[in-house]
């Protein structure tokens, strides 16, 4: 019965929000609902993903992969803190493989353009924790991959809204759903700092999920290009359960699935540090501890 009315509470929110959007709104408005949905769905939240990568090939027309996949199940924790709850926490912890298990990512991305995101890569191998670029101030280039995939901290977090001058491009269809086309163009200090010199998004009007992406260098060259699928209501909250990356450069793809996903769950910030990567301990004992919570 709860999850029935928390369903329903939210379809209204969405019917409401889309109701209240005039023919007249700007792209910021748009992206800002966007990224509100997102973040609602990730509010302390524990999720099982399937993270799959390779080569791709064009056979009879379909993009398909050239090479067996390589596999990963990560377990991520979400949590957004600050002002407005507009700064995240995460960590993400490799499960499978075996030979890669207690790899760990710790990220912390900040909203105000003046401070500075920052990542963790522990390596269970090596037995230490490593800073690594996140490509968000001008002494870190490259934004660092996400566990060996396409999908980069950059690619998943775009940081503040307003560091972007975001147009309607137009009205369109998109995979069968009404859509805004918009293109984001990084300004002020993120135009140094971002790898992409424009954005442009295929956002559903009814859910306000992003369902294409395309990213295009300064010489309108398109590097990469994600596809959202599988878009359901998952506690409360519309999600992308499949959304794969391509690289156009390397000719690469990675495909990254929702297989679980619990929000609003009792997370102690606590657990978002440093010692969750090294202390295999106590990271599983808090792990154990959120399972329960999912139960």
């Amino acid at each position: 019965m709860i999850a029935a009315i928390k369903i329903l509470t939210a379809v209204v929110t969405a019917f409401l929000m889309s109701m209240s959007f005039s023919e007249e709104q700007t792209g910021q408005d748009i992206m800002n609902a966007v990224e509100r949905m997102l973040r609602s769905s990730n509010d302390s939240s524990f999720a099982q993903i399937k993270l799959s990568s390779c080569r791709f090939g064009v056979t009879a027309g379909r993009i398909t992969c050239a090479e067996k996949p390589r596999v990963k199940i990560l377990e991520t924790v979400t949590m957004n803190l600050g002002v407005d709850n507009k700064d995240t926490k995460s960590i993400s912890i490799t499960r499978e493989p075996a030979s890669e298990r207690g790899v760990g990512m710790l990220n912390y991305t900040y909203y105000q353009t003046d401070r500075e995101n920052q990542t963790w890569l522990y390596l269970s191998a090596l037995g230490r924790v490593k800073r690594i670029a996140t490509g968000a101030s001008d002494d870190y280039g490259e934004p660092a991959s996400i566990f060996g995939s396409e999908f980069t901290t950059e690619d998943v977090n775009y940081g503040n809204i307003e560091d972007y001058q975001i147009n309607i491009l137009s009205q369109t269809i998109q995979d069968g759903r009404n859509a805004w086309q918009l293109e984001a163009i990084p300004v002020t200090k993120k135009a140094k700092r971002s790898r992409y010199a424009r954005t442009v998004y295929f956002v559903d009007k009814e859910r306000y999920v992003s369902l294409r992406s395309e990213m295009y260098d300064k010489y309108g060259k398109q590097l990469k290009r994600s596809i959202s699928s599988r878009v359901e209501m998952m506690n409360g909250h519309w999600v992308a359960r499949s959304v794969t990356m391509f690289n156009l450069v390397s000719n690469r793809l990675s495909n990254m699935a929702m297989v679980d996903l619990h929000a609003g769950l009792s997370v102690n910030e606590d657990f978002l540090t440093q010692r969750s990567l090294i202390d295999s301990a106590y990271r599983e004992t808090v792990l154990n501890q959120l399972r329960s919570q999912t139960k």
